[in-house]
């Protein structure tokens, strides 16, 4: 046997057979990773709902729309919780990072019953700006004057923050930003609206076709030595662009803001 450097650790070299002994004893392991998550998604199906009782109303490309107009004539509702705040000069890169595969999933989604919608506290028009740079179609609306981000732990106030008494991910948090990525779900049955599920932080990470294909490779997301994960990702405008902002920055800036 004999070991070639991949620039992160020492790989084993061995024979056909060995590999593929090594391969059928990992492929066991995935199999089995395949039936824990196929079960857990069926748990998530079976989720108790809770009724949204609030009347949220958005700003968006046509007017104002409310959380029953984003269903357009489906039953089901996905919105990605965007972190991009009121006077923000741009979205944060990470989020961003998912939301350039919204478009293609929009598309496939609408084929099963579900529409997709982005929502973030920023303005319309500071909305459309940079929409319009980063070259999306997706539904992004505003939800500026509106309590909606903050009922679903995705905005909170400095002072909230400076208190010390911000929720995120169901448990308390030292998250040094006002705005927070995450993701929920609702179905409307009739003219009633249910919240069926959210999620936040590593929760988001099902959205992340290149994480996904990254750890398919034997360096796998290469993050280890950098100052946080996503240290290395730009908004896709930005690879190579030494002025680019990092989403730590971005959250840095936002605070002095």
């Amino acid at each position: 046997m004999v070991k070639a450097t991949t620039g992160k650790t020492d790989a084993r070299v061995v024979s056909p057979a060995e590999w593929l002994a090594a391969r059928k004893e990992l492929l066991a392991k995935e199999k089995e990773f395949t039936r824990l998550r196929d079960e857990l998604s069926r748990e998530r199906r079976e989720m108790p709902w809770e009724k949204v009782e609030k009347k949220y109303v958005f700003e968006g490309p046509q007017g104002k729309a409310t959380l029953s107009d984003l269903f357009g004539t489906r039953s089901q509702l996905i919105i990605y919780h965007f972190m991009f705040g009121p006077g923000w000069k741009e979205g944060c890169p990470s989020c961003s990072f998912l939301a350039d595969s919204f478009d293609a999933a929009a598309l496939h989604l609408a084929q099963r019953d579900t529409s997709f919608a982005v929502i973030s506290r920023a303005t319309l028009p500071e909305i459309q700006a940079f929409q319009k740079r980063m070259g999306w179609r997706f539904q992004w609306l505003s939800s500026h004057g509106s309590d909606f981000n903050h009922h679903f732990q995705v905005s909170v106030s400095k002072q909230e923050i400076e208190g010390g008494k911000t929720e995120y991910n169901y448990e308390p948090t030292n998250f040094p930003s006002e705005e927070r990525p995450g993701l929920s779900v609702f179905c409307r049955e009739d003219d009633e609206i249910f919240h069926t599920y959210s999620t936040y932080a590593r929760g988001l990470d099902i959205l992340l076709p290149t994480y996904n294909l990254l750890d398919l490779t034997p360096k796998g997301r290469d993050e280890e030595g950098l100052p946080w994960p996503m240290a290395w990702v730009r908004h896709h405008d930005r690879y190579g662009d030494p002025t680019g902002v990092d989403a730590m920055t971005l959250i840095s800036l936002a605070k002095r803001a």
